[in-house]
């Protein structure tokens, strides 16, 4: 992949960290957002380092981090029912595994479980949980895998090609990749503009459209077979778009714009957030 001729889309504040300004750059063949400049491997870490990552914590300090794990658990059930729609049980690889609750789901659902997480923190708390965790993914054997799944992890990734390169090599031949991400041409992204919370830059270093997975997975041999909405996450987004733009998460104001984009995402087939179900066959 060659992410070239790329042209200027907006700039972005990272709002939860650093507060610094990034630039969005749009690369029409692949139809993604790239942000500009990606910081560097060591400078990286620096960007997680908040009390108010939520994924890293199991915190239910305030009303919406408690809103939040309600949603969590809902998900959770949703997650592995979803798993177990397009494969048989087996062995499943969550990269990106936080604190583990999804892992500890599917193990009690009867998986095979094994998890990798960079966040020190996040992942003691796993551990905790009885989440088992390799530090590399070079540990595992090729074509080791049943299930690989990324939930809102792949717009993390620095180097997409080697990585996708390695979810291919670890995959088994009729595995199922499950990858979930934000989609910047959903109506709530569009709506908020440079204040929408999913362009979280610079931790989100790339934005994905259909398009983009698409093209991606089929260089290296793979098929998109589904796409499916995530709805809650329309909600999530906008509660913290509006404290971004106004000062204040304004509930109210965030369900309705949360709802609108559900509602036109059923006509446009753009929701906040898409799930992508790929097969290596």
């Amino acid at each position: 992949m060659s992410f070239q001729n790329n042209i200027f889309f907006q700039k972005v504040r990272d709002y939860s960290v650093s507060k610094e300004i990034f630039e969005l750059h749009h690369n029409p063949e692949y139809d993604v957002l790239i942000t500009f400049p990606k910081p560097s491997v060591d400078k990286l870490p620096s960007y997680y380092e908040s009390d108010d990552y939520i994924s890293h914590t199991d915190g239910k300090r305030s009303l919406f981090e408690k809103a939040y794990h309600f949603i969590k658990g809902i998900a959770l059930k949703n997650k592995v029912k979803l798993v177990n729609a397009h494969s048989q049980k087996g062995r499943i690889l969550d990269i990106g595994a936080g604190t583990g609750d999804f892992l500890v789901s599917a193990k009690n659902d009867g998986w095979e479980t094994i998890g990798i997480e960079p966040s020190v923190k996040a992942k003691q708390i796993a551990i905790n949980k009885g989440v088992s965790f390799i530090d590399d993914l070079a540990a595992l054997e090729n074509n080791s895998i049943d299930v690989i799944t990324m939930w809102h992890v792949l717009e993390h990734v620095p180097n997409l090609d080697e990585y996708i390169n390695e979810l291919k090599r670890l995959i088994k031949p009729s595995g199922t990749i499950i990858i979930a991400v934000p989609n910047f041409k959903s109506f709530d992204a569009k709506y908020y503009g440079k204040f929408w919370a999913a362009y979280d830059v610079p931790r989100h270093i790339w934005h994905f459209s259909k398009t983009t997975i698409e093209k991606l997975f089929a260089e290296k041999d793979m098929r998109l077979v589904e796409v499916l909405p995530m709805k809650f996450d329309s909600f999530y987004v906008s509660l913290l778009s509006e404290k971004y733009k106004t000062g204040s998460m304004n509930y109210l104001k965030a369900f309705f714009v949360g709802l609108q984009s559900n509602i036109n995402g059923k006509q446009s087939k753009e929701y906040s957030s898409h799930i992508y179900i790929i097969k290596n066959d």
